[in-house]
């Protein structure tokens, strides 16, 4: 199970947030006509056509919707709590309801930086949870935690038999500055209550860093905005020859614009993937320029997910990269924001996406080239070798 972390997880509001509002971006491949990830026009070589047979995936009417929440605010009752129950019937299974304040937070994340105690957390065993990252300079770095400590509790209430996801939400609280929240915390045989206070923090969506035999390793956590461009700027500064591998486990997704701009690292230009909004087929494309020599694997799980899922299957498919891990998540479908009558804001399916191949995503996944496991980090350095990316 792929880690979660307090700086991508908003706070789950009643049963449709299970699914739709796990991690802040996996209900997002175009999330946020607000924020202009998808191109609302495309350049006048991209052909518009009918779009091809998808998986089945919204069935909200937004103006049905917008009806019921203005009767149920008529009524004296909340509209948010009526657009999430109409959402939550419809079956659209990425359909979300934000109230104004998480929509704000999760623009926020989408600009980089959250409110949370800077930890991630994740798995331990069939009920525990640890904490998997501590983010340097974060309030829970500054209280001495460790990566590997477990957690016994969150403000009082158990952690076991609670998924990651849910202590996340527990850790972010209202996503409000300042608020405190009570761990328990256990290291080996010594366990302590500690006092974290939450603070508004930058994420660090792209981490790189070189091995011995000067292989570059590019982590990408998710596409906030300017993570494509930090992956070309290390692609670029590194050594001629240098292998890269690109890892994309755990990546929730983002902004396809990103990673677009991250599949322009790697490709001269070209598709990097079609998405149908309501019958409509548009693309996407890489930028000429990038490096096309270049030795590259892509590292990808279960945890690999929406705009992460285009750029592996854009490299995938046009035999850019090889992809070593397990299937990914399966989230290929294209969401739209739509405000409703108390401010409160509606993300619904209106489309998917499909590889440059024509592959679709959403319910699939993309099958790695070879599949891996726990060594799979080991394994696709191997790779890497094989392609004369490192010794």
């Amino acid at each position: 199970m792929p880690a979660g972390t307090d700086d991508l997880s908003p706070r789950p509001r009643g049963v449709l947030r299970g699914a739709a509002l796990t991690l802040v971006f996996a209900g997002v491949l175009a999330t946020a006509a607000a924020t202009g990830a998808l191109p609302r026009q495309e350049p006048a070589s991209a052909e518009r056509r009918p779009a091809a047979p998808a998986p089945r995936g919204s069935t909200v009417d937004p103006a049905a919707l917008n009806r019921a929440a203005a009767a149920a605010m008529a009524d004296g009752k909340s509209g948010t709590e009526a657009a999430e129950e109409f959402v939550s019937r419809s079956g659209d299974r990425w359909g979300a309801v934000y109230d104004k304040k998480e929509y704000a937070e999760f623009e926020r994340a989408l600009d980089g930086t959250y409110t949370g105690v800077g930890l991630s957390a994740g798995r331990a065993g069939r009920d525990g949870v640890r904490i998997t990252r501590v983010q340097p300079g974060g309030p829970a770095a500054r209280a001495g935690l460790r990566a590997g400590d477990r957690l016994a509790s969150v403000d009082g209430r158990p952690v076991a038999g609670l998924s990651v996801s849910e202590v996340v939400a527990l850790l972010r609280g209202d996503g409000v500055p300042g608020t405190s929240v009570v761990l328990r915390v256990e290291r080996g045989r010594t366990a302590w209550t500690q006092t974290l206070r939450r603070a508004r923090l930058a994420t660090e969506p792209v981490t790189v860093r070189r091995y011995d035999d000067g292989t570059l390793l590019i982590r990408v956590a998710a596409f906030t905005k300017g993570a494509g461009a930090r992956v070309r700027e290390a692609v670029r500064a590194a050594p001629s020859g240098a292998g890269v591998l690109l890892d994309l486990r755990g990546n929730s997704g983002g902004l396809v614009s990103e990673a677009a701009v991250a599949a322009s690292a790697f490709l001269d230009g070209g598709l990097v993937a079609t998405y149908d909004v309501e019958g409509e087929q548009r693309a996407v494309y890489a930028e000429r320029g990038g490096d096309t020599g270049r030795p590259l694997v892509a590292l990808i799980d279960g945890g690999t997910m929406s705009a992460a899922e285009l750029l592996t299957g854009a490299l995938q498919d046009r035999g850019r990269a090889v992809t070593v891990g397990s299937r990914t998540f399966g989230k290929g479908s294209v969401q739209m924001p739509s405000t409703l009558p108390d401010g409160s804001v509606a993300e619904l399916t209106v489309g998917h996406y499909r590889t440059p191949a024509g592959h679709a995503v959403d319910g699939r996944g993309i099958t790695p080239d070879l599949t891996a496991g726990e060594r799979a980090e080991e394994r696709a350095r191997t790779v890497l070798s094989g392609l004369g990316g490192g010794s």
